[in-house]
């Protein structure tokens, strides 16, 4: 731990400035403690919207290692799966013995992808992201909800969760961090079905929609139990009232993506499901299905 965390005063970097990213970055400047930011693409700031209240981030947004870019004491990494390997190249200049890693991206694997991609001595905190923000057409992202995320209980996530202690963006440490991670991926692999429709939060009002995502949330949660995770029937109900009760027009980044004709994170939301399935001798039916109709959708041909 560097002299400048010890005086409370840790540095701090985001890397991958998009809807996640300008969301803590917004947060932890709004508290006093301005990140650096590092991205694929310059920009002099960031801007936030919340409602009427509106955080302007200030810059700049670095492209390029070099030497103004120095070791921290707190990474976030909040790049998808499908941009690590575009942005591994930050992780060996801004960390270093000490460093700790936070991993603001889905699924339930992020310790084992970021691993590889960072110095000895780095710690690496998984997380999991709760609010839904938006990135608008001006460039602004909006967050339409509370900032929370789940962190596990260990001494790594405590300094990031001290970091971002009296910020607009809530911490949940967890002691059942298999359970919590596992949730949020039954609700991500559920989100998937929007892709392969085309549509928004409004076709859960569908029955038979409702119905398909009810028996693919149950599929998953035999993968999920199987794996330590404790997926109450209960979960799986509340999961499904969640998109039936979210504004019609509420998106997912997976459609945004999409819709955008980008790499899709199907393999880390719906794939690892069917994968871990296998290894456990459980039956996917409805995941045979969705992950070859993601995987097409994402990588082609066609």
């Amino acid at each position: 731990m560097s002299s400048r965390e010890d005086l409370n005063s840790p540095t701090v970097a985001v890397v991958g400035p998009g809807a996640i990213g300008t969301t803590i970055a917004a947060a932890l400047h709004d508290a006093g403690r301005t990140p650096r930011l590092y991205g694929r693409t310059g920009q002099a700031h960031l801007e936030f919207r919340e409602g009427e209240h509106r955080i302007q981030v200030p810059g700049p947004v670095r492209t390029e290692p070099g030497r103004s870019v120095t070791v921290a004491d707190i990474v976030f990494l909040a790049v998808k799966a499908t941009q690590l390997e575009a942005a591994a190249h930050w992780l060996p200049a801004l960390c270093g013995r000490g460093s700790v890693v936070c991993v603001l991206q889905n699924g339930i694997e992020q310790v084992e992808l970021v691993a590889p991609l960072v110095p000895s001595g780095t710690e690496i905190v998984p997380a999991v992201v709760w609010f839904p923000a938006q990135r608008q057409s001006d460039g602004a992202v909006l967050l339409r909800g509370d900032a929370r995320i789940s962190l596990p209980r260990t001494p790594a996530a405590l300094r990031v969760a001290a970091t971002l202690g009296g910020t607009r963006c809530a911490v949940g440490l967890e002691d059942d961090y298999v359970t919590t991670a596992w949730r949020k991926l039954l609700q991500n692999a559920t989100a998937g079905l929007m892709v392969l429709a085309g549509r928004r939060s409004g076709m859960f009002a569908r029955p038979d929609i409702a119905q398909l995502a009810l028996a693919y949330l149950r599929e998953c949660a035999r993968v999920a139990r199987a794996e330590g995770a404790l997926v109450e029937d209960r979960i799986l109900e509340e999961i499904l009232a969640g998109f039936r009760d979210a504004p019609a027009d509420m998106g997912t980044s997976i459609l945004v993506d999409r819709e955008a004709g980008r790499p899709l994170e199907w393999e880390v939301r719906n794939e690892v499901i069917s994968r871990l399935a296998r290894r456990h001798g459980l039956l996917t039916p409805i995941s045979d299905v969705v992950v070859p109709l993601l995987a097409a959708a994402s990588d082609g041909p066609g």
